[in-house]
């Protein structure tokens, strides 16, 4: 990409949008083209293709959907489906229509079977059950994935799908009935530091384990996959056991314990730890194998610790719910 190029950022507001539109800035793309859902519903379809050919990017990010952790997902399947199934239909067939060069299509390693080998290769996509709990979005996903793959396959596009593991940091979502599980654990040991509460309950065993990733440390895999050179790019797309799709983590992994643990010695919290074993583990391990990344060059730079404190302090800057 030259640093003049038309670059549309789907999803610019969102926590891994914004982390995009960010790098972008840092590396001097001046010409990023964004609009909130006031001016652009994603899920109008001839709203979409009026504004890409209004505007003709030359690359498209999309990041753009509906998320939300266990309880979300579990809850509101019908609207997770539907959304993103319209949102990625009318992002990807705009880019197509009006020529964009290359599209990065973002999801997540939910799409891989809840019994996935460990570490998960993009091979293992469709070789077994989804975690029933967030099948709904999931399945959107892959629907997004082969839609891209099946453009590239009759329209000669490059589209490619990157899947990151759970992420975290600046501009997340801390809200405890939609949240994913990291961001609702710092919210939660945050307001019981405040009130004084002798304990925290924490959903599960605390036994599954989970990989994470800095919403920043994403944002950089974003413009790296974006920027590669045609040969590279290419075996991407053509990889003939997976085309089109590239995982991206930090290949370390926590189980929920350790990361509550983690994230109560940030905040500072002096409580007890106390797990509901009623409620639903998810998958117990999801480890994704970026092996394909990593040989192309790029690995993630942020660890956990550091990235928790930076999340923490954004938090304590930012939200709405922070202590006056």
């Amino acid at each position: 990409m030259d640093k003049g190029a038309r670059i549309y950022i789907a999803g610019h507001r969102g926590m891994v949008g914004s982390a995009i539109v960010r790098r972008l800035q840092s590396a001097g793309y001046g010409n990023l083209i964004v609009a909130d859902r006031a001016e652009l519903d994603l899920c109008d379809q001839a709203a979409v293709q009026r504004y890409f050919h209004v505007r003709q990017p030359d690359y498209v990010f999309l990041a753009a959907a509906r998320v939300g952790g266990i309880v979300a997902n579990d809850t509101q399947r019908g609207q997770f489906i539907r959304d993103n199934l319209l949102i990625q239909a009318n992002v990807i067939h705009g880019a197509y229509t009006s020529g964009v060069k290359r599209l990065l299509f973002l999801g997540s390693t939910c799409i891989y079977p809840k019994f996935a080998p460990q570490p998960t290769k993009e091979e293992h996509l469709l070789t077994g059950p989804l975690e029933p709990t967030n099948d709904a979005y999931a399945v959107a996903k892959i629907a997004g994935i082969t839609m891209c793959r099946s453009y590239n396959s009759q329209y000669g596009t490059r589209f490619l799908s990157a899947m990151p593991n759970n992420l975290y940091g600046s501009n997340d979502n801390f809200d405890l009935t939609t949240s994913h599980v990291l961001p609702a654990l710092m919210r939660k040991f945050h307001e019981a530091k405040l009130t004084a509460s002798p304990q925290v309950e924490i959903w599960g065993s605390g036994t599954p384990l989970r990989e994470f990733l800095h919403v920043d440390d994403l944002a950089d895999a974003c413009l790296f996959l974006m920027t590669l050179d045609d040969t590279a790019y290419c075996s991407l797309l053509q990889d003939p056991a997976a085309p089109a799709l590239v995982n991206v983590g930090s290949g370390q992994e926590v189980s929920i314990l350790g990361l509550a643990l983690l994230i109560k010695d940030v905040v500072g919290y002096g409580g007890e730890l106390v797990f509901d074993v009623s409620r639903p583990d998810g998958t117990p391990r999801k480890l994704a194998d970026s092996s394909r990344i990593h040989g192309l060059g790029w690995q993630h730079r942020v660890d956990l610790q550091t990235g928790l404190s930076e999340t923490y302090r954004w938090f304590q800057e930012n939200y709405e719910g922070k202590a006056a």
